[in-house]
């Protein structure tokens, strides 16, 4: 396993003999890892492929639900109930209980959304997401000339009003987003331009002074600024060029967990120091020194 480290923090954050696992390939692009902690399986999906898979340790991977409508990111809501960002669909949608699919969000301001690609739950139950163009393709049964929408937004949406906010619109390619360990802050990355920025949450749920948090060296590796988690500790865990951008709670560079495929995202499983990644064809994990942050809303 290869380390880049800019900081002496790194060494310490990668426990002696640590490593990287390849637990489950054969796929063609994974995305959107999620742990449910209450049935100890982990949610992915294969977005070309129309499939959310789960993964166990006892069963190891097994089929989910398809067709998927072409699902990307996932995150569970405060009923443990398995929300989905489709490509296919253009739709943020929810999984009931019953197995039921219903769709939370398909337009702002009567027009249709990009294709909505990452997602993440406030405590508050409040959803937050990402509408870049990356879905408007054939693949996906899109079109470019589809879009119908002149911007790339960052959203929020109450499940209980339905009513669906634009924050913020001047992204290029809004993609993963995260909050800090506090909810104080909501950092989202923009795949085209290399960075993530940094937003102050409100009270009511809006996103102001907006500035750019951490950069990624685009000569670093394949790959984009895609899926973010963060820790206890508040660092952030950026899926990105060559492999997991680590950076402290200032912005400051820690290190890169090298991955040998290209990474699209990865969330915190098990006992929450199991960070697992999901890279093109593999689902891959690996141990920290620290844990992660629990999908805290959930009971």
């Amino acid at each position: 396993m290869e380390i880049v480290t800019f900081s002496d923090e790194m060494k310490l954050l990668i426990p002696e003999g640590a490593e990287l696992e390849k637990i489950a390939s054969g796929f063609r692009f994974i995305e959107g890892p999620v742990w449910d902690d209450a049935n100890k399986f982990l949610y992915f999906t294969d977005i070309p492929q129309n499939i959310v898979y789960r993964w166990s340790r006892p069963e190891g991977v097994s089929v989910f639900r398809t067709p998927s409508r072409h699902a990307n990111g996932l995150t569970l809501d405060g009923q443990r109930r398995l929300l989905a960002c489709e490509h296919g669909s253009r739709t943020v949608t929810r999984t009931e209980q019953d197995g039921t699919i219903t769709e939370l969000a398909l337009q702002y301001d009567g027009k249709r959304l990009n294709s909505p690609n990452d997602i993440v739950v406030k405590s508050d139950g409040t959803l937050y997401f990402t509408d870049p163009p990356y879905g408007l393709k054939s693949v996906y049964g899109n079109q470019p000339e589809d879009k119908e929408l002149s911007f790339q937004g960052v959203y929020r949406l109450d499940p209980e009003t339905a009513e669906l906010r634009l924050l913020i619109d001047d992204f290029d390619k809004p993609n993963g987003l995260a909050f800090s360990p506090d909810e104080q802050i909501l950092y989202v990355d923009d795949s085209a331009r290399d960075h993530v920025r940094a937003f102050d949450v409100t009270p009511t749920g809006g996103l102001i002074n907006g500035r750019v948090f951490a950069e990624l060296d685009p000569e670093a590796g394949k790959g984009v600024p895609d899926g973010m988690k963060v820790d206890a500790a508040g660092r952030l865990y950026v899926a990105g060029r060559g492999g997991i951008w680590i950076f402290s709670s200032s912005g400051q560079k820690i290190g890169i967990i090298k991955i040998p495929e290209i990474t699209a995202n990865l969330a915190w499983a098990e006992d929450y120091s199991h960070l697992y990644i999901t890279a093109s064809t593999s689902l891959y994990r690996i141990r920290l020194n620290t844990r992660g942050i629990p999908v805290k809303h959930i009971n």
